[in-house]
């Protein structure tokens, strides 16, 4: 018999902005008992092709990224099609969005609008249960507070390319609390900043909230960042270390990645040859999408060279799917995943895809989008799901912090029974980088 306290009473969908200054959706679910769930739809800059796919109206209104179509499907497909229903049936809730969309990459919906109203149940479903979200996920299992993974320098999609790695940032492997991990973050930041204001190589700051660099080469990041680190009174790679997200496909066209920085086209073998080295000369434990989405074999290559010693994370090459992932454990082609939910476009495919990370041995990484919003979700996710490392841009810009003060916030209610994942988060577990199982416990937290 259904509980009348859990049944959806009422849909509705809603045009909002996001940190770009773009529109986004955001869906609201009311149940019968009067409690809400609500949640809003990130965007992302890079995309991988075999993402969900965010419906914009095109046009030359804001750019063609307005986003009345999606939010007009929630309300008048959507919402019929799911009032009366019980909201603590997740499962059923999405296979119903899918079914009613009926593509394959959620284009005739809008990917934006079923990962809002996915994401509203969820919260819907957990504020009926009396619960926070990261608690209802948690349920009677032991609480892992994630590693976090911060952006100190912008680049790529993210800041007008002016240098080709995406991302450039610190890891605080050896902090004993995620309080204590933003401290020290805190610290590289303002020097980061301090530093580069020095040199005359400060030139703002990118979409998630990085320092936007003038750097002469990639690799003069890496120095930097290593600098910065030892200006804040920390040990490069035994406190903090370096983690990167190339974001390869980026620049990758017909079999040459193109490095503008450092004016020249490469190969494959080239590349993985230029990161190898970073590797060796620098305190790297993670690396994100080293090669193009479509370079299978320069992922095998790559994972065949320092697979046992970093951490090698599929974004656009999984895009949170979980044959993808199943596919690349079989290949092994990498050992972590990038779960994003809006990749995925429901709760359900999203968290099949964690699961076929873990089965396979990979770590996992919540992450948020580039476009990013004040919704706190995959900071609850991150905990509930016990993922180990959370991803959520630079330690700027309210969007960002707004995530990582909603983690602090969760530690502290969690007192002496959470745990800190720390270093043993990293894959590979076996790596001098990082030990312990993926998922297993690191320092207790507080």
């Amino acid at each position: 018999m259904r509980n009348a306290s859990s049944t959806i009473e009422q849909v509705a969908g809603r045009r909002v902005w996001d940190s770009r200054g773009r529109p986004t959706v955001e869906a609201e679910i009311r149940l019968a008992s009067g409690v809400v769930g609500r949640a809003i739809a990130p965007a992302g800059a890079s995309t991988g092709s075999g993402e969900a796919v965010d419906l914009r109206d095109g046009g030359t209104r804001l750019g063609g990224y307005d986003v009345t179509a999606a939010v007009r499907n929630v309300q008048d497909e959507i919402a019929p099609a799911l009032r009366g229903r019980d909201v603590t049936d997740q499962a059923r809730l999405d296979q119903a969005l899918v079914d009613l969309d009926g593509t394959s990459d959620r284009s005739r919906l809008g990917g934006n609008g079923l990962i809002a109203v996915s994401l509203a149940a969820l919260h819907a479903a957990a504020g009926a249960a009396g619960l926070p979200l990261w608690g209802y996920l948690l349920g009677a299992g032991t609480a892992l507070l994630p590693l976090p993974e911060i952006q100190i320098f912008g680049g790529g999609a993210h800041a007008g390319r002016r240098v080709d790695i995406q991302d450039f940032m610190v890891m605080p492997v050896g902090a004993s609390s995620f309080a204590q991990a933003l401290d020290w973050t805190a610290e590289v930041y303002l020097a980061a900043g301090t530093r580069m204001a020095q040199a005359g190589r400060l030139q703002g700051v990118a979409d998630e909230g990085g320092y936007w660099p003038a750097f002469d080469t990639n690799e003069e990041a890496l120095e930097f960042l290593v600098r910065a680190i030892e200006d804040a009174g920390r040990a490069p790679g035994d406190d903090l270390a370096i983690s990167l997200d190339v974001a390869a496909t980026e620049f990758h066209d017909a079999g040459q990645y193109h490095l503008g920085l450092d004016g020249r086209a490469i190969d494959g073998d080239a590349l993985i040859e230029l990161l190898v080295g970073w590797i060796d000369r620098y305190p790297i434990v993670s690396i994100e999408d080293p090669l193009a989405e479509d370079d299978v074999a320069g992922m095998q290559r790559f994972t065949a060279a320092v697979g046992d010693r970093v951490q090698i994370v599929g974004d656009d090459y999984l895009v949170t799917n979980a044959r993808r992932v199943e596919r690349a454990a079989r290949d092994r082609a990498c050992n972590a995943l990038l779960v994003k939910p809006n990749q995925a476009g429901t709760v359900t495919e999203t968290r099949a895809a964690l699961e076929a990370a873990r089965a396979a041995g990979f770590a996992t990484i919540v992450s948020a989008r580039s476009g990013e919003t004040e919704d706190v979700t995959i900071a609850h996710l991150a905990v509930g799901w016990g993922a180990g490392q959370l991803k959520v841009g630079s330690f700027a810009r309210s969007e960002r912090m707004a995530k990582w003060n909603e983690v602090l916030r969760i530690e502290e209610a969690l007192g002496d029974t959470g745990t800190f994942a720390g270093r043993g988060a990293l894959a590979p577990p076996s790596a001098p980088a990082g030990t312990g199982d993926p998922r297993g416990p690191g320092r207790r937290s507080g």
